[in-house]
């Protein structure tokens, strides 16, 4: 319960972080680069004082090779979803990643864990709420390739990252590592590619909130998975991030087909909860 109760606090914040992002990219007024630098800077901060505080960086060396997977995958996701959020509407970039869920499970299905009856009425659900929304035009098609691209790139992320901190590495040591890795790749592509100085937004009170915003999020996701299996942290972090995506975008990004999103919103909550069961 505490960690559900986590991933919905984190969700909001997510919101509003994103909400602000597409909202600047739309004015042009920063890159893509230099915005995930603005969204991991801090964050990579916090991480590296918990393992000064904690007094040790619990790293195992046996886990390089995941890692290393990992490290790839994130920087193509951390780019393909800033994409996403510039060029998709929030509801359909929160629908959509729904996705995720199903397909994790599907992957859990792999590694020999048992589907029953509910959890493929979930997916049923899951999946039937979508073509109700393409069918009503409450998706539309712009920028929904790339939303799909993010949930189906989650699933390795969240599988490999669980892992590794169920058997490697501590949380804070494993996202040191991550969020080091993505400033080494960020940082260069802002400054040579897209002629910024990352750290120049700065200055401006919208990035240093929204980088601060971006923080509380991080944080919280990155622990919650310790309370509870993968599959149920992620359920409730994808249905509230919907939720927030749907109220975002009616009342901030004025979205059309408020109704139709509310219907497909209450019968994918009903199909998470199914698929929890």
């Amino acid at each position: 319960m505490f960690g559900v109760i986590i991933v919905f606090l984190s969700s909001f914040f997510v919101e509003v972080s994103d909400s602000i992002a597409k909202f600047e990219l739309k004015k042009k007024q920063i890159g893509l680069y230099s915005l995930a630098v603005v969204n991991s800077f801090v964050v990579t901060l916090i991480f590296i004082a918990v393992n000064i505080f904690q007094g040790e960086f619990n790293f195992s060396p046996a886990s390089l090779p995941i890692i290393s997977i990992r490290i790839i995958l994130e920087i193509v996701l951390t780019y393909i979803a800033l994409t996403a959020i510039a060029k998709a509407d929030r509801s359909t970039h929160g629908f959509i990643r729904i996705l995720t869920i199903p397909l994790l499970l599907l992957v859990d299905f792999m590694f020999g864990y048992q589907i029953n009856g509910y959890q493929l009425a979930g997916m049923g659900i899951i999946i039937f709420s979508l073509f109700l929304l393409f069918s009503y035009q409450g998706i539309k098609k712009q920028g929904a390739w790339l939303s799909l691209a993010t949930a189906v790139l989650a699933v390795a992320t969240i599988t490999l990252y669980k892992y590794d901190i169920t058997y490697y590495n501590s949380v804070a040591a494993e996202q040191t590592i991550i969020h080091l890795a993505l400033l080494a790749f960020l940082l260069p592509m802002a400054v040579f590619k897209a002629k910024e100085n990352p750290f120049s937004f700065f200055k401006q009170k919208i990035f240093c909130f929204q980088s601060l915003v971006n923080v509380i999020p991080s944080f919280l996701n990155s622990y919650a998975y310790i309370f509870a299996p993968a599959s149920v942290i992620l359920s409730a972090y994808r249905s509230s991030a919907v939720f927030w995506s749907v109220v975002s975008g009616k009342f901030y990004f004025h979205e059309k087909h408020f109704s139709i999103k509310i219907l497909c919103l209450i019968l994918l909550v009903g199909g998470i909860i199914l698929l929890a069961i």
